[in-house]
């Protein structure tokens, strides 16, 4: 059983940036993508950024550039956030599923709690 913990969420002003960590994010047959999601209060959950077991990645449009999912330590797949803005105020969350990748919540099988990032102006 494959359980996801995301942690590392905090208030930073803009312009800052934070580390997320989600622990138990293990490549295997079932889990051989990877990704991160939030949810903001109003709005749908989105994808934010995606990684597969051949560390290929992919980033939403709204943080290309200045998120970063580096290559993957045993049991943990990080979020590096950088140049925050407010509107990247949200609960953050990780999950895993098995290839091919994609920004779709309902996709994945395993999913962490959240954690929430606040960014304030």
């Amino acid at each position: 059983q494959v359980q996801l913990v995301a942690s590392g969420g905090g208030s930073v002003p803009a312009g800052g940036s934070l580390k997320l960590s989600c622990l138990g994010a293990r490549y295997g047959l079932s889990t051989s993508c990877m990704a991160w999601f939030r949810q903001a209060p109003g709005k749908e959950r989105e994808g934010v950024a995606w990684i597969d077991y051949k560390g290929d990645t992919t980033y939403a449009d709204t943080v290309k550039g200045r998120f970063t999912i580096p290559e993957n330590d045993e049991k943990i797949m990080h979020l590096e956030m950088n140049s925050l803005k407010p509107e990247d105020t949200a609960v953050y969350s990780c999950a895993a599923m098995r290839i091919p990748c994609d920004f779709l919540w309902s996709s994945f099988r395993y999913k962490s709690q959240g954690t929430q990032v606040t960014v304030s102006s």
